[in-house]
C-alpha cells in the first residue's frame, strides 16, 4: 500500500501549457485534492480529465479543514492540494495544513511547476542572487506607505503582488517614497494573453499606466531594485587592507583578483574601489 503523502501541486497561472504531466498524473492518482476554490479548480480538472474528488480549504476554513486532512491521511488516503493558479502556500493558504501534516509525521512532497513571483524575477533584469518578497501590501494607504518606507532600504530586489484597483495607487505612493528614478519593473498577466513586463524609473512605469487604462487590468508582479550600498561601505575593512597592501606590488587588475578569491567579493567591485586608492 502507497505511504500517505500530501502533495502540494503547482497548476498554471494563466497558460494551461504550463501544467506538468508530473501535475496532472497526481491529481490524477491521490484519493482527494483540497483546493482554495472547488469552483474555480473544477475548470482546470475538466480540462485535463481528472476526476479526483475535492473539497475546499482556503483562508477561512484551513484550521479546520487541516485536522480533517490530517486525519485522512492517517488513515491512508493521499491528498493534493492546489491553489487558483501557481505554487501553493505563495501568498496563498496552505500553510496550516502543512505545518499539521508534518507535525502528525505524514510526508510532504511538492509537484513543482509556475510560480508568478519566480517568473516575474526571471524577466526582470533586476538582481535575483538574493531577493525579498512581501506579498500583498496592506490595502489602506497609510498602512501601505509605513510598509514601502520599511522596504525601500534593502540592499536586495524585493518583490510584491499588487491587485488591478490598487496598482496606480500603490505606485504613486512609492514614487512619492522612493522618488522618481528608483529602477522598478511591473509584471502584468504573466503567461497569459495580455501579458506586459514594463521597466523604469517608477516616473516612467507610472506614466505608461496613465496613458493606457489597460495596463491598469490584471494581476501584478511589482519588483523594485534594491539600495545600493556606497562601495566602501559594501566592502569589509580586512578585504580593504589587504587589497591597499597588493597594490604596493600588484598591478590593480591583478590585486583585485586575488581579493576576490580569498574574501568571495566581485572582482569588479574591488577592482573599482582599487581606482579610488589609486586616485
Amino acid at each position: 500500500m502507497p505511504e500517505p503523502t500530501l502533495y502540494i501541486v503547482s497548476t498554471p497561472i494563466g497558460n494551461l501549457a504550463d501544467m506538468t504531466p508530473r501535475a496532472v498524473a497526481t491529481l490524477k492518482q491521490v484519493d482527494l485534492i483540497a483546493a482554495e476554490d472547488t469552483r474555480h479548480s473544477k475548470r482546470l480538472l475538466n480540462h485535463f480529465g481528472v476526476e479526483t474528488p475535492m473539497l475546499p480549504c482556503h483562508d477561512h476554513n484551513e484550521r479546520q479543514q487541516a485536522e480533517r486532512l490530517v486525519h485522512r491521511l492517517r488513515k491512508g488516503a493521499s491528498v493534493a492540494l492546489i491553489s487558483d493558479a501557481g505554487t501553493p502556500l505563495i501568498s496563498d493558504p496552505g500553510y496550516l495544513l502543512v505545518r499539521a501534516a508534518r507535525e502528525a509525521g505524514i510526508k510532504v512532497v511538492p509537484v513543482p511547476g509556475a510560480c508568478a513571483l519566480i517568473a516575474a524575477l526571471s524577466v526582470s533584469g533586476l538582481a535575483t542572487d538574493r531577493f525579498y518578497f512581501e506579498g500583498f501590501l496592506p490595502a489602506k494607504s497609510s498602512a501601505r506607505k509605513k510598509k514601502l518606507i520599511e522596504l525601500s532600504a534593502l540592499p536586495v530586489t524585493w518583490v510584491f503582488y499588487e491587485s488591478t484597483h490598487r496598482i496606480r495607487d500603490c505606485l504613486a505612493d512609492t514614487r512619492a517614497l522612493l522618488g522618481d528614478d528608483r529602477y522598478i519593473v511591473l509584471a502584468r498577466e504573466m503567461t497569459k494573453t495580455f501579458e506586459t513586463v514594463l521597466a523604469g524609473s517608477v516616473e516612467h512605469v507610472l506614466r505608461c499606466l496613465e496613458q493606457d487604462a489597460n495596463q491598469c487590468r490584471g494581476e501584478f508582479v511589482v519588483l523594485v531594485e534594491g539600495v545600493k550600498p556606497a562601495l566602501d561601505q559594501a566592502i569589509d575593512s580586512e578585504a580593504k587592507m589587504l587589497l591597499k597592501r597588493l597594490l604596493r606590488d600588484l598591478p590593480i587588475k591583478k590585486a583585485a583578483a586575488v581579493v576576490a578569491d580569498i574574501s568571495g567579493y566581485n572582482k569588479k567591485e574591488l577592482y573599482n574601489l582599487a581606482l579610488t586608492f589609486k586616485a
